[in-house]
């Protein structure tokens, strides 16, 4: 049986600033951000199971990304941990939801992390592959199983 990828595909929206950072981005600023989740399985082939024929269902990737991924990061400030206390308090006074981050808040390292986050949870027989991190119309990131081997 053939190996098969399954993508779906997220948009959320959070603000972040670069600790130590020596361009624009050092400052608060937000993006629109799009991500790509691809796994990869074979299809299931139980005549009696109602998921026969896929890799894994459409919603049962998406509940799974919604709720660890874009429920938690949408409409968030995302900041390092290691941003003095005093910076936080006077940027983040308008913002309710800010997530201290054990890293530094790029494109990169949120690949990492969502890699992490989502592998635990995927069913029997199916893999993360890769996904896409697209921070703007022109910039994205991307992780690959294959490259973390």
């Amino acid at each position: 049986m053939n190996n098969i990828r399954v993508t779906k595909e997220f948009k959320f929206e959070a603000a972040h600033a670069l600790l130590g950072y020596d361009g624009p981005c050092k400052n608060v600023h937000g993006h629109s951000y799009e991500l790509a989740v691809t796994v990869i399985g074979k299809p299931n082939t139980d005549l009696q199971s109602s998921k026969l024929g896929m890799v894994i269902d459409f919603g049962d990737l998406k509940r799974i990304v919604k709720s660890h991924i874009i429920d938690k990061f949408d409409h968030a400030f995302l900041v390092n941990s290691q941003q003095p206390n005093k910076e936080i308090i006077r940027i983040g006074e308008p913002f309710t939801n800010i997530i201290f981050l054990p890293y530094q808040p790029t494109s990169e390292n949120f690949l990492i992390d969502f890699s992490h986050r989502i592998r635990q949870l995927l069913p029997s027989g199916v893999r993360l592959h890769s996904m896409k991190l697209r921070e703007t119309s022109s910039s994205y990131t991307e992780w690959f199983a294959s490259d973390n081997e």
